[in-house]
């Protein structure tokens, strides 16, 4: 009985443990709201980025003719424009223009951010001190009128746009990363390294990046949805991008007029902006949720 007992248990297969990432990754699929959030972004990117390959109609092309064509009108899908443009086609393009202002400036704001806050929240002192009152001095001033104060300066463009929503960001991922770094630096794994003889640098970038980069992550995917407001209020208020270009803020600025003459076009750039902005901020708050463990 003993004999057959050891034999089956040699033959059972040995399950291998998961990983943290990889039980994140379980975790996260496992949320229906998250993966219909990510699908959803998915196939807009796809669309944004294939857009030339889909077939569309020309999205800078109009027809004083045909302008303000209804929902569901034959060839228009999603009718047109104030200028007789496909609204389908300049929906699907703006999207390339929205999503790069949207996003780019989160990914630059977080290397920029995180670099910061590791200095700030390892090396501490003077260096800490410098750093994050330099970093109050941002948060004396809304984002929204920060924004739109060095857009202002800069003058309007993708790339002032770009720039003058990094410079809001940094602050905040900033800010999170150096407390969450302050908060690892005390752990037994450092003072080990520390003891070690390692260096600074090394100690930041081996044994703490890991550590702290999951936090910092989590925040800065929230912010992409308020990138995306941000970036389209830019471009409403004339800051951001420049006619004809179609990019779904302008798109709501030059429909404005048209609002009570053919609402549900006007509202089409609107409902793109708030469908991204909330889809990011549930792909966030899943996010969030996966990598607690713990919980």
């Amino acid at each position: 009985m003993a004999m057959t007992s050891d034999a089956a248990l040699e033959a059972a297969p040995v399950e291998k443990a998961r990983g943290y990432w990889a039980t994140v990754a379980r975790r996260l699929s496992r949320d229906k709201v998250s993966m219909a959030c990510a699908a959803i972004l998915i196939l807009i990117v796809l669309a944004a980025i294939f857009a030339p390959w889909l077939g569309l109609a020309d999205p800078y092309q109009g027809s004083m003719i045909r302008r303000l064509r209804p929902i569901g009108t034959p060839n228009y899908p999603l009718g047109t424009d104030e200028l007789g443009r496909d609204m389908l086609s300049r929906l699907v393009y703006g999207g390339r223009l929205s999503l790069l202002i949207g996003i780019l400036p989160v990914i630059l704001a977080f290397g920029i951010g995180t670099s910061l806050g590791l200095l700030a929240g390892y090396l501490g002192g003077k260096v800490n001190t410098i750093i994050m009152r330099t970093i109050d001095v941002f948060y004396a001033f809304p984002s929204v009128l920060l924004a739109i104060a060095i857009s202002g300066v800069l003058g309007a463009g993708i790339v002032n746009s770009i720039v003058s929503l990094t410079v809001v960001f940094v602050p905040q991922i900033t800010r999170v990363a150096e407390s969450v770094t302050t908060s690892v630096r005390s752990l037994d794994f450092v003072d080990a390294a520390r003891a070690s003889g390692a260096s600074a640098l090394t100690i930041m970038r081996v044994h703490m990046l890991g550590n702290v980069l999951g936090p910092i992550f989590v925040y800065a995917t929230g912010l992409i949805s308020v990138s995306m407001i941000l970036a389209a209020g830019l471009s409403f208020l004339g800051l951001g991008t420049r006619p004809p270009e179609p990019e779904w803020g302008l798109m709501l600025n030059t429909l404005r007029t048209a609002i009570y003459v053919n609402p549900g076009v006007a509202a089409l750039p609107g409902v793109m902006i708030f469908a991204v902005s909330i889809c990011f901020n549930m792909l966030s708050d899943g996010l969030r949720s996966a990598m607690d463990i713990r919980n």
